[in-house]
């Protein structure tokens, strides 16, 4: 027990015993009548003390049946102020606890530690282990858990957010897929198909279930790639509390990644190549990369094409309403990659809730509309998360904990 804890109970303790004393006080007081005065008569004549006595004998009759009445007023009075007593321990002793309990609550600093699925690893960030925690997934490419990546995105996203949640009292665990960073040795990135990553997924909620000792639900939020696969992880899971995507396609892979080179105007030379390849892989057929142009080797490597076979077929909004689960879809107005199209189909899958945040780009910043502005944020780690981000997940946790 902490010297803390110890100082915040004795001071209860004497706030209790005061408070008790000045409830006892009172109640003997109103049970309390005050004294008789008996009047003694001064000397006088016999005769005149004679006179008095029968006009004396009525006065005490109606003076005793005033004391009775009087008596059953201050009975009634003792029983009414001993009741009053108890209700008042009652409620002091409740404020005594919640003013012990605010004290203990606020004496509790966070834990940072690393945490494990396997070969998995991640970081949690945790206080007591009765307050709701969210499982925090990357999105795509080589994103670490703090949502930075070595092809120029450093923005410290995904830390930024569990630093926001630990103070709205929710825990959070920010993970390392597997095959990168801590999870190297937890098998090839470069995986033949989603399922893999929903295993992963899985993987992770027993893991933290086990680490705090606790049958509780998990909240899963993903971002950008990250909403499909928590989409698809949710189904048939009794222990997801519930379902966030950020910034999250609503539409399949294919036409995503058709936007997104259009919306690039240094692209044009290779948009006919690139938008071929695609077609390809949404047909389940493989693409010769011979003669391709360099830049777009990255995105259709053969050793990835089996992973987009799979998942050009996905329908995102389908992923959503099989899950089953309360889903909030939060998506910034600002977003270069994913749109507010995106967000409002996948809106119409059952049991959703769309909030929108105003000037907030796909990596959860603040960014002006300019696009040269919008990218400049992707290597600034010391801008804060777009405003309202941190309250608008805290009411869903807090709704449906």
């Amino acid at each position: 027990m902490s010297s803390t804890l110890i100082l915040s109970l004795s001071i209860a303790a004497v706030v209790l015993l005061v408070v008790v004393l000045i409830v006892v006080t009172v109640a003997n007081s109103i049970g309390r009548t005050p004294g008789r005065v008996v009047a003694t008569p001064l000397p006088d004549t016999a005769a005149k003390v004679a006179g008095k006595r029968q006009h004396a004998h009525a006065a005490r009759h109606v003076k005793a049946t005033t004391e009775d009445a009087k008596a059953a007023g201050v009975k009634s009075a003792r029983q009414v102020s001993t009741v009053v007593s108890i209700f008042a321990s009652f409620a002091v002793m409740g404020g005594v606890i919640a003013f012990v309990k605010g004290l203990n609550d606020g004496d509790i600093d966070p834990v940072i530690s690393d945490v494990a699925a396997g070969e998995l690893h991640g970081t949690m960030v945790n206080t007591r282990n009765s307050d709701p925690i969210v499982l925090i997934v990357p999105g795509s490419g080589p994103t670490d858990r703090d949502g930075n990546n070595p092809l120029g995105v450093k923005s410290d996203a995904y830390k930024l957010l569990a630093e926001g949640l630990i103070e709205e009292r929710i825990a959070t665990v920010r993970i390392d897929k597997r095959g990168m960073f801590g999870s190297a040795g937890a098998g090839d990135p470069n995986i033949t198909s989603p399922q893999a990553y929903v295993d992963d997924i899985h993987a992770w909620i027993d893991a933290i279930k086990a680490e705090r000792k606790s049958d509780e639900c998990v909240f899963l939020l993903g971002h950008s790639e990250g909403a499909l696969m928590v989409s698809l992880a949710a189904k048939d899971r009794k222990d997801v509390c519930g379902v966030i995507l950020v910034a999250g396609m609503g539409r399949k892979m294919g036409d995503v990644i058709r936007e997104q080179l259009t919306s690039n105007p240094a692209n044009a030379p290779v948009l006919d190549q690139a938008f071929n390849a695609i077609a390809e892989l949404e047909a389940g057929r493989h693409v010769d990369v011979t003669g391709m142009h360099p830049a777009l080797l990255p995105l259709f490597q053969p050793k990835v094409q089996d992973y987009l076979i799979a998942m050009f077929a996905i329908d995102p909004v389908e992923a959503v309403a099989r899950s089953g689960k309360r889903t909030l879809i939060v998506q910034g107005d600002r977003d270069l990659q994913i749109t507010m199209a995106d967000a409002h189909l996948l809106n119409a899958a059952p049991k959703t809730r769309l909030d929108v945040i105003a000037g907030m780009n796909h990596i959860l910043k603040a960014a002006p509309e300019n696009r040269a502005g919008n990218l400049a944020t992707y290597a600034d780690p010391s801008l804060p998360l777009a405003d309202k981000l941190i309250r608008r997940i805290r009411k869903f946790v807090k709704d449906n904990d």
